[in-house]
């Protein structure tokens, strides 16, 4: 993929140093040395030790200790930022007195370590999916922890982001895959890259407008399940992209991609519809989902070159194929983020409070339509965003004022709007007692050119008392006063097949996917 020159011979006496058991007291043990494109690293007890390999690449040069240094201390200031209780410090390595090696001494500096907490590899986001393990929940924390990463990132302009920042990937990759014709043919890798470019090219003016609102940042970078751990019961993301400002300067909707991609590729697409909901639930921006497409097949492409790019340096046969093939399905998933999407869907989930609505357009929306599945826009969630508030905040009486009401429902309508002329189906939830918010939400759909389906909720009152009494952290304020209040509500005839949620969100699932059409 790219040419290096490897000039690690200085370092062999700084490895041997780091391996030392002697060097690491308080370890008691025997040091682990693990070696990557860029790195090695030390682990030693309760601590892990990195240093930067002295190579160069064409995207980055650590073959001087000055640029090693650099970004040492970059690693460690960005990474602060998601795990500062992870990274701990860079220490200089120098030269002692009686011509051994120290950490800071007074002596000549030989190179730089980063100093780490280590943790359990068990509880890795990539290691929890594998064993079943990885929970909503979890998901929910980790796009919260982005989101707040990203409110808080330096904003950057050209030549970051934008057209140009796509363009330049797109481009390396149709390059790298063409010296890679064992795992990609050239008439793929040219169909692919055609797609990408027709796609980018349409999208380019919204890409360079987010730009300029201010959604390109300094962001994770490399933002799938295998740089998230689980530290202290909190979603914590570490291992940024530290010695790219091409590679993490990068559109905020385009980090987040990265792990969307990964969760469809590990077939949990139902996880990868919920952190996009969750995300955009919190930002809004719904208009970006006419560029996820070709983010998210930018995304794999990516993966697609770098495990191939694995495959030769595999002693083990059974491994290069393995590599082989997980950089074929890569590849296709690329290719199929492309596809042409089928016409988009407007469903509308209705019903009074308790009902179970946002249960069930939650299970509903990773399956309907395009990857990863529908836009869930839920009227609590819209109401906490418009008062500036996390989803999960409580509301003061007068955030549910007739004025306010109205702001919300005109969001939800310019949002489905949006979200469908890109091709994305919509989930609108909401409660719908308004006969002309039903025949708007129905005008709407013919108007996008979606197809439309309404489902209306009911349950028995001591069910939907109960339900609203037994919420815990969820987004609705609504009370049993509330429910009282809407019951008296004059709702005119409802045309929307009804379904009854007495019974479990289980069964009231799989009624409602035999209703659409949709697979359970």
């Amino acid at each position: 993929m790219t040419d290096q020159h490897d000039s690690e011979s200085g370092q062999e006496e700084i490895i041997a140093f780091l391996k030392d058991p002697s060097t690491h007291p308080e370890a008691a043990g025997e040091v682990r040395h693990v070696t990557t494109h860029v790195a090695h690293v030390f682990l030693a007890g309760e601590r892990a030790w990195k240093i930067k390999r002295a190579v160069a690449y064409s995207f980055l040069d650590f073959t001087g200790l000055e640029a090693r240094e650099e970004v040492c201390r970059r690693e460690v200031e960005l990474n602060r930022r998601t795990a500062p209780q992870i990274y701990l410090g860079v220490h200089a390595i120098t030269r002692a007195r009686d011509g051994g090696l120290e950490f800071d001494g007074a002596g000549e500096t030989l190179d730089w370590v980063i100093e780490m907490r280590r943790f359990d590899q068990a509880l890795m986001f990539d290691h929890l999916i594998e064993q079943g393990e990885l929970e909503p929940r979890h998901i929910i924390d980790l796009v919260d922890r982005v989101h707040d990463l990203h409110v808080q990132a330096e904003r950057l302009a050209a030549p970051y982001g934008g057209t140009e920042g796509l363009q330049g990937v797109v481009e390396e990759n149709a390059e790298d895959m063409k010296a890679m014709p064992a795992c990609f043919t050239p008439d793929a890798v040219a169909d692919l890259t055609r797609r990408s470019r027709t796609a980018l090219e349409r999208v380019g003016p919204l890409l360079d407008r987010r730009r300029e609102e201010g959604w390109v940042r300094q962001c994770h970078g490399d933002l799938h399940l295998g740089n998230v751990v689980l530290w202290q019961e909190q979603a914590t993301p570490f291992d940024c992209i530290e010695f790219s400002q091409r590679i993490a300067g990068i559109d905020v909707v385009y980090d987040l991609a990265y792990l969307l991609m990964d969760l469809v590729n590990r077939d949990h697409r139902h996880f990868a519809n919920l952190a996009m909901n969750r995300y955009l639930s919190r930002v809004g921006q719904v208009g970006v989902l006419d560029a996820l497409p070709l983010m998210l097949s930018i995304r794999a492409a990516v993966r697609a070159k770098v495990t191939a790019a694995a495959v030769d340096a595999q002693e083990d046969k059974a491994e290069a194929e393995r590599l082989t093939d997980a950089a074929g399905r890569f590849f296709a998933l690329a290719r199929q983020f492309l596809e042409p999407a089928d016409q988009p869907r407007l469903i509308a989930v209705g019903g009074f409070s308790g009902t179970g609505k946002s249960t069930l357009a939650a299970g509903l929306a990773p399956a309907v339509g395009r990857a990863p599945g529908a836009l869930h826009l839920r009227s609590d969630m819209i109401r906490k965003r418009l008062q500036g508030v996390a989803p999960e905040t409580r509301l003061p009486q007068d955030a549910y004022s007739a004025d306010v009401s109205r702001k919300v429902y005109d969001t939800l309508f310019a949002e489905a709007t949006a979200a469908l002329k890109a091709g994305q189906s919509v989930i609108a939830d909401a409660v719908w007692a308004k006969p002309e918010e039903r025949g708007q939400l129905e005008a709407l759909a013919r108007d996008c050119g979606a197809a439309f389906r309404g489902l209306w909720l009911e349950a028995p009152r001591e069910t939907l008392e109960a339900r609203i009494e037994g919420r815990r952290n969820d987004s609705s304020d609504a009370t049993v006063s509330v429910l009282e209040h809407q019951l008296t509500h004059e709702t005119g005839e409802i045309a929307w097949p009804r379904l009854d949620t007495g019974n479990g969100a289980e069964a009231v699932l799989a009624r409602a996917q035999e209703r659409l059409g949709l697979e359970s």
